[in-house]
C-alpha cells in the first residue's frame, strides 16, 4: 500500500475510533467488577455476575472507573454515576469521547482537545487527539496523525521504548497507532495495519510471549490481522476482520487462541470479559470459561 494510501486509511480508522480505556467499542466498559452496556439502544449496568440493571439515560458510550459509572449523552453531555446507578451529575460538556479508569478521565471534546478530569481537577494536555486511554499506572493518546503519547509509570515497561523511568510530560513512543487500550501496568496497541502490540507487566501474559513471566519493556507484535482490541488486567482479547474474538493471557494460551464467533464488541476487567455479538446479544464470561449468553429485562 502507498504512503498516502496508508495516510487516509489511518486518519479515516482513528475518527472513527472511541476513546476507551479497555474495550473496543463505545458501546462497552468494564473495569474490574464493573460493566456496562448499550444494547438495542438501552443502557446497562452491574457488577461481577449480577443482573445487568437498565438505567434511563440514553447515551453513544458508555465507561467505567473503580467507583464511578458514566455516559456520554447524545447532547454530548459527559455524565457520572454514582455506585446506585440512581443520580448523575454533568461532568463536561461539549465531549465527543472519553476514556475512564481508576485514577479520573481524559475527555476528547468536540474540537479534538484532550482533557485530564479527575476530581475538581481540569487540565488540558494536548490538541488533535483522536483516541485515549487511562491506565492504572500510565495514561496514553493517540493524534489524527497516528502518533502515540504516553505519561505515569515506566517501572514495568508501560511506555515501550525501553525505560523504566518517568517523565514530567508526556513522551511519543510509537507511531500509526489506531488504538490503544489499558489496565494493570501494561498497554496493548492497535497499529493502522492491524497488527496488535504489547508492552509492560506480563506476569501472566497479557502482552503475549515478549517477556512472559515479568514484563516486556519494548513494543512486542502479539499479532496480525486485527481490527479491535480490549485488555483486562491480566488477559487481552482481539477481534479479527471476519468476527472471530481471541484472547491470550491468564486462563489462555500465550498465543491468541479463538474463543467466540460473530463478535462485533468486546470489552475485558479484572476477571470478566463481556461481548456482543451482531444479532445484538450481549454475553459475559470468566477468564478461561465458557462464554454465557446474558439475559436482559428487555429481552434481548
Amino acid at each position: 500500500m502507498k504512503v498516502n494510501a496508508v495516510r487516509v486509511f489511518l486518519i479515516a480508522l482513528l475518527i472513527s475510533s472511541p476513546a476507551l480505556a479497555d474495550s473496543s467499542s463505545p458501546n462497552l466498559a468494564a473495569y474490574y467488577d464493573r460493566q456496562m452496556a448499550i444494547v438495542g439502544g438501552q443502557i446497562y449496568a452491574w457488577k461481577g455476575r449480577n443482573p445487568p440493571k437498565a438505567i434511563s439515560v440514553t447515551a453513544h458510550q458508555v465507561g467505567v472507573g473503580r467507583d464511578r459509572y458514566y455516559a456520554l449523552t447524545n447532547n454530548d453531555d459527559l455524565l457520572s454515576f454514582a455506585e446506585n446507578m440512581d443520580q448523575h451529575a454533568v461532568v463536561m460538556q461539549g465531549v465527543a469521547r472519553f476514556s475512564a479508569g481508576d485514577s479520573g478521565v481524559l475527555a476528547i471534546t468536540n474540537d479534538r482537545a484532550l482533557w485530564w478530569l479527575s476530581g475538581k481537577t481540569r487540565q488540558f494536555i494536548a490538541n488533535n487527539v483522536a483516541v485515549a486511554a487511562v491506565g492504572d499506572s500510565a495514561n496514553y493518546y493517540i493524534t489524527s496523525s497516528g502518533d502515540l503519547f504516553v505519561k505515569g509509570r515506566a517501572h514495568r515497561g508501560q511506555y515501550g521504548d525501553g525505560q523504566l523511568r518517568s517523565t514530567d510530560q508526556f513522551v511519543q513512543t510509537a507511531s500509526n497507532a489506531a488504538h490503544i487500550t489499558a489496565h494493570t501496568g501494561h498497554a496493548i496497541l492497535l497499529l493502522a495495519n492491524g497488527d496488535v502490540l504489547g508492552t509492560g507487566g506480563n506476569i501472566y501474559g497479557p502482552v503475549g510471549i515478549h517477556g512472559l513471566g515479568d514484563k516486556a519493556v519494548r513494543w512486542s507484535q502479539i499479532m496480525s490481522g486485527a481490527k479491535a482490541i480490549a485488555t483486562g488486567s491480566s488477559h487481552s482479547l482481539a477481534i479479527r476482520p471476519n468476527g472471530t474474538l481471541v484472547a491470550w493471557g491468564r486462563g489462555y494460551d500465550p498465543e491468541p487462541m479463538p474463543i467466540l464467533g460473530d463478535v462485533v464488541a468486546v470489552a475485558a476487567g479484572s476477571r470478566t470479559t463481556i461481548a456482543l455479538k451482531s444479532d445484538d446479544t450481549l454475553w459475559q464470561w470468566n477468564r478461561g470459561q465458557d462464554p454465557q449468553r446474558v439475559r436482559l429485562t428487555n429481552g434481548n
